[in-house]
């Protein structure tokens, strides 16, 4: 603990060296070396003495003017003093050197740019974010890049959101929705779902459904050359030998989630409980062919104006962003739902 001394005591410390140190002789030196050993002594207010800073200027100070005074320091050990003193010359060649001028400072805008490209892209290391930089018309050094990138504990890696993000354009789910009628019959809605853009890509309506008509709709949805990686789809007993063969035969996957899971085939179950929140909670289905047209207008809304979180507020298809014109609204399904565009 070093103790605050006051200004009365901070001056009578001074008054101790004499004004020109120069001129001393080696005998008056080591008088003045005792006497402020000895006030610093007294000066304590406890058994452990509390050396100040001046107390540490003090003793190094006539030190380096006498070294042969180091023998006649008794309060502290002889080599504290020189240590005070290595100290003391590293300190002053640190104010000497200081920068005066030299490379400007990086601002903190583009210190958090550069922390948030490494955040961002893992893959990326210096040299890709000072040429991404360079881009930009930002003039900074590849060594301040490095500096201030973000430091990684292992081996550069994408994380789950990118690899799944990277792999959803080959995928596809598929489910049933059951719609009971105003007679109280039940109609079978077949759902397929493209998970890269989140597309309605189909909705079949059938009374009986089998695995041939399911079969047959895979087809209608995917031509040869658009079949996706994979179809997830549930364990039901409807997706029979010739839907599973009908999928051989288009290269698709057969993806089958576990007994009872349904999460595991999260997206089209989002999907299909939009439709009911959406439409069919507030509809009355009169038959089959009342349900086609209510299900095809849903699909041609929820494609073509409806915004996902999923997708940054975008729609599955392209929608432009209209910034000027007078705001009109436009209905689908017959006024639950409204479209706004500019005319």
């Amino acid at each position: 603990m070093i103790a605050c001394p006051s200004a009365k005591h901070f001056q009578t410390r001074l008054t101790i060296l004499p004004r020109s140190v120069s001129k001393l002789s080696w005998l008056e030196a080591e008088v003045t070396l005792l006497r402020h050993q000895l006030t610093t002594i007294r000066g304590g207010s406890s058994a452990r003495i509390r050396l100040t800073h001046i107390d540490r200027i003090a003793l190094t100070f006539l030190y380096r003017i006498f070294p042969e005074l180091l023998g006649a320091i008794h309060i502290v050990e002889p080599e504290t003093v020189v240590r005070w003193h290595r100290m003391g010359f590293r300190a002053l060649w640190r104010w000497k050197s200081r920068s005066r001028c030299g490379r400007p400072k990086v601002s903190k805008e583009i210190r958090d740019l550069i922390r948030e490209m490494s955040l961002a892209n893992p893959l990326w290391g210096a040299p890709r974010i000072y040429g991404e930089l360079k881009m930009l018309g930002i003039d900074i050094a590849q060594s301040s890049v490095a500096k201030y990138m973000d430091a990684r504990r292992g081996p550069p890696s994408q994380g789950w959101n990118t690899f799944l993000r990277n792999h959803a354009d080959g995928i596809a789910s598929c489910d049933f929705l059951i719609i009971p009628t105003i007679g109280f019959k039940l109609l079978y809605a077949f759902v397929i779902l493209g998970h890269g853009r989140r597309k309605l890509l189909h909705i079949g309506i059938t009374a009986n459904p089998t695995a041939e008509s399911a079969a047959r709709q895979i087809t209608e949805t995917f031509p040869w050359d658009s079949a996706p990686k994979a179809l997830i789809r549930d364990n039901d007993s409807i997706y029979g030998a010739a839907f599973k063969k009908q999928l051989v035969a288009l290269t698709i996957r057969d993806g089958p989630t576990a007994l009872r899971s349904p999460w595991q085939n999260g997206f089209v179950e989002r999907m299909i409980g939009s439709i009911k929140r959406e439409c069919l909670d507030h509809m009355i289905i009169r038959n089959e062919a009342h349900l086609r047209r209510v299900l095809k207008a849903y699909a041609r809304y929820y494609n073509c104006t409806r915004t996902h979180i999923g997708l940054n507020k975008y729609t599955p298809f392209s929608r432009s962003i209209q910034a000027c014109g007078r705001i009109k609204a436009i209905s689908h399904l017959g006024g639950l739902h409204h479209e706004y565009v500019r005319i």
